[in-house]
């Protein structure tokens, strides 16, 4: 079956998870991206808590509050997409994303194709 979303739609809400666990791999993948060693990579854009190893570093963001590092806020688009981590990679893991039927909906109800439900109250 093919995929029924469209991340290119999307404001990245994947994105703004909290946790969004990086392996091994992902930061060699992202290193080697960005020409720098594992350790650097590791030092870089990964954080250690909560009981993970390797976890996305975020920054701040005006929809989700904090957001993946390599997102861009402007475009919301990721700014690494060929070196994106395997979570990234194979979400949401069916054919059809939640988020993106629930703003899809919400888009045609507001009549706002640009609208973006956030977690912030403005």
């Amino acid at each position: 079956m093919a995929q029924q979303y469209n991340c290119l739609k999307c404001p990245g809400y994947c994105c703004s998870y909290p946790i969004i666990q990086l392996d091994k791999r992902d930061v060699e993948r992202l290193g080697k991206h960005f020409g720098l060693s594992f350790t650097k990579a590791r030092k870089k854009f990964t954080v250690m808590k909560w009981g993970y190893k390797y976890l996305m570093r975020r920054k701040a963001d005006e929809h989700y509050g904090k957001i993946c590092q390599f997102f861009d806020t402007e475009k919301r688009r990721c700014t690494v997409y060929k070196a994106r981590p395997s979570v990234c990679r194979f979400f949401p893991g069916t054919t059809r994303c939640g988020y993106y039927d629930f703003l899809s909906f919400e888009r045609r109800s507001q009549d706002d194709p640009d609208f973006v439900a956030t977690t912030n109250s403005n």
